[in-house]
């Protein structure tokens, strides 16, 4: 087994799908999109899984309304601490 390969935190599905959604990545650079990245996931509880498809059939709806409402939450604050960062370095 190779713990980076078969295991994976799922809250990392949910961030990127919501930064393609938004296209933060047309607003930033691969560096920042990275410390972007850190930092919301950061923000939030590790979730570790083995398959996608089992969390798609086994979470409940309204606990992956509460996960993705928790990364909307880290996404917006994230931007803001990038946004005074920017202000700092101008």
């Amino acid at each position: 087994m190779r713990l980076h390969d078969d295991i994976h935190n799922y809250y990392e599905k949910i961030v990127v799908d919501e930064i393609i959604k938004r296209q933060l990545g047309k607003q930033y650079n691969d560096d920042v999109m990275a410390d972007f990245c850190c930092t919301v996931l950061n923000q939030l509880p590790p979730r570790y899984i083995r398959y996608d498809v089992d969390m798609a059939f086994y979470l409940p709806h309204q606990e992956r309304v509460h996960m993705e409402e928790q990364v909307n939450i880290a996404i917006d604050v994230a931007i803001s601490q990038i946004a005074k960062k920017q202000v700092i370095n101008e």
